[in-house]
């Protein structure tokens, strides 16, 4: 009980401090290392655009075959387009594209940082007056937040096309369609979608880095500390997509 309690104090004061960390940036925005967030936003967005676009292509050809089995009994196979509209747009799109990206750049942030911290690269940080969380996690973190909404655009656009391809298979035209997905999509949707999956990569981010920061100097320290990051992201992602499904039910969204 005392670990467990000793664990979630430090997992607030990582908290307290990145927050801190980011309203240090921004009227300080001469100290924040660009070149890093670049690159950290290379390797999760432009190196993921192939995992992430192949997984919602296959998404979309899966539901649209088990949708318009359903859908086929009472003829209107054609709704399916409408179906994947919302759902990948609003639920599907953001969450699996967050998975996926805990999987790839999750870990990865775990066991970058948690490499400098076995190495006590991130006691020299502290000994020479670069506090880690302003050097190292935020560049991360908000690399994190900016690929997760580029990363969820091309999800959605290979599930859709996925769902259209089906559809064609069933002699239903693609240009009908296209035009059911521009009927039922409207702008509030697209942008909740990308404002969840913004939301999602500030939690991978935060959760990955965190994992990081509390690796431990062990033979297996590296990998515990990646598999933290990997696990704790999933479920903090799913915790979280639950409370927003809640909200926007009260909310009639």
């Amino acid at each position: 009980m005392t670990d467990g309690w000793a664990a979630e104090r430090d997992n607030l004061a990582f908290l307290g401090e990145t927050v801190s960390s980011f309203f240090y940036l921004v009227f300080h925005p001469g100290r924040f290392r660009l070149a890093d967030s670049c690159l950290a936003f290379e390797r999760a967005a432009l190196e993921g655009l192939p995992v992430t676009t192949g997984i919602g292509l296959l998404l979309g050809i899966i539901l649209a075959f088990e949708s318009a089995a359903a859908l086929r009994m009472f003829g209107v196979e054609v709704y399916v387009a409408d179906l994947l509209t919302i759902g990948l747009f609003r639920e599907l799109g953001p969450l699996v594209t967050a998975i996926v990206l805990a999987g790839r750049s999750g870990s990865a942030f775990a066991a970058e940082i948690g490499t400098m911290k076995v190495d006590e690269e991130l006691d020299a940080l502290s000994t020479m007056g670069l506090p880690p969380v302003r050097f190292l996690v935020m560049p991360r973190v908000l690399a994190a937040m900016a690929a997760m909404p580029i990363l969820t655009v091309f999800s959605e656009l290979a599930g859709l096309i996925g769902g259209a391809l089906v559809l064609k298979t069933m002699g239903i035209p693609t240009y009908v369609f296209w035009q059911h997905v521009m009927n039922t999509a409207d702008v509030f949707m697209i942008v909740f979608g990308l404002a969840k999956g913004a939301f999602f990569g500030l939690i991978v981010g935060i959760v990955g880095c965190a994992a990081g920061m509390r690796t431990k100097s062990a033979a297996d320290g590296v990998g515990v500390a990646a598999t933290r990051a990997v696990v704790g992201g999933i479920v903090a992602i799913a915790v979280a997509d639950g409370l927003l499904a809640v909200i926007c039910y009260v909310w009639g969204i």
